[in-house]
């Protein structure tokens, strides 16, 4: 196991009617905004839940931001802190809100172009404005962790930062703030929080033991809910499994000391830039070509994969190893997410300005090994077809 640093100051509070905290979790003498995304929070009660746990702090407001949060709208929320010198900022939503909610903490006391905290992949952040979320989407993990994803429209830039200055303070998690949410949302959630583990874990070995099983254990507990959570949306105990693998998938744990690849991630992001598809929809596009093409990178981790997670221990290793991909990408394809390309209408023709979009980014060395080079993700996408 290799040597690691550890840090994860987010407090979780966990289960139904947990809004309520935020009376005595906030500072009494907060100016709060409460940043937010579409209509779904307010029809389901639960941003009114929030205005009256708040009380009499002042508190402002701050909607639409987007699934794929972009630079350009966030900074109107950054401009609106800084006019109505606010100093305490809420996210009330999914990943996607609670990720622009970290770049809009940063870039409040930035000292220069804000993007830059884009370019720099977070190591320009000094400061950030102290921030809280409540979660109503399980997905992505950034509840408790420093990690944020943000567009800019104007380039159809994607780019991914990290700064510990922007750990939330808490998260509260209320899974039955799920319940209401459109069945391709969820579907959303479980493949994310299964690439998460899967990019962390699909590696080459490292004896890092308790982190191998760890790993293990949550990608079979989302093969086992997943399914059920689209089928009954209001079972309490699969939507409360379902968000706490979500926070573990991406908190730093299973991270810890080994490993990493995440090369489906950026990938992807390129996908979703160009296409505007689902950010989890193009991890499961990605990854079943991208093991194909890495197997020998990763031959024993997948073997262990295929044994481990799906019991596969029946014929030669690459049979194993076919096996363990193939139901990888049943398991997307049960929950109602396309595998493939052509199933978005994006033809092969698409591959060369995904490409080069990574090229731009830096993107030239990817995965564990640094060996995912534009000609191999050229490969992977080409499979993915």
């Amino acid at each position: 196991m290799q040597s690691f640093d550890f840090y994860n100051p987010t407090r979780i509070v966990f289960g139904p009617e947990k809004i309520s905290k935020l009376a005595t979790l906030v500072p009494a003498e907060a100016r709060v905004l409460i940043l937010y995304g579409g209509a779904s929070a307010q029809k389901n009660g639960t941003l009114d839940e929030v205005r009256a746990a708040l009380g009499g702090r002042v508190v402002q407001e701050f909607g639409g931001i987007e699934p794929n949060p972009t630079y350009e709208t966030l900074m109107q929320a950054v401009e609106q802190i800084r006019r109505e010198k606010l100093d305490f900022l809420l996210a009330v939503g999914g990943g996607s809100v609670i990720d622009g909610t970290k770049f809009v903490a940063a870039a409040v006391n930035f000292p220069g172009e804000p993007w830059d905290i884009l370019e720099t992949h977070g190591r320009s952040v000094r400061s950030a404005l102290p921030f809280a979320s409540v979660l109503t989407l399980p997905a992505t993990g950034s509840e408790m962790n420093s990690g944020a994803v943000i567009t800019k429209k104007a380039t159809h830039a994607k780019l991914a930062f990290m700064s510990p200055m922007v750990f939330p303070k808490f998260s509260i998690l209320d899974p039955t703030k799920t319940y209401s949410l459109p069945p391709q949302q969820i579907a959303n959630g479980v493949v994310d929080a299964f690439v998460h583990i899967v990019e962390q874990y699909l590696t080459y070995p490292v004896q890092g033991m308790a982190q191998d099983r760890f790993a293990e254990g949550l990608l079979q507990t989302l093969i086992e809910i997943g399914p059920k959570a689209l089928a009954t949306p209001e079972d309490y105990d699969v939507r409360a499994n379902l968000m706490w693998v979500a926070t573990l998938a991406l908190n730093g744990l299973i991270g810890a000391g080994v490993p990493q690849d995440w090369a489906t991630h950026m990938i992807g992001h390129e996908i979703t830039a160009l296409h505007g598809v689902d950010h989890a929809r193009t991890l499961a596009i990605v990854l079943p070509s991208l093991l194909n093409i890495q197997r020998q990178d990763k031959h024993a981790k997948l073997l262990q994969y295929a044994e481990r997670v799906w019991q596969i221990r029946d014929g030669s290793e690459e049979q194993r190893i076919d096996a363990a991909i193939e139901q990888t990408r049943q398991f997307f394809e049960g929950l109602g997410i396309k595998t493939r390309l052509s199933g978005y209408g994006i033809g092969p023709e698409a591959i060369e300005p995904i490409v080069a979009q990574l090229v731009a980014h830096g993107m030239s060395a990817l995965g564990e090994r640094q060996n995912i080079t534009p000609e191999v993700s050229r490969r992977i996408l080409a499979a993915a077809a």
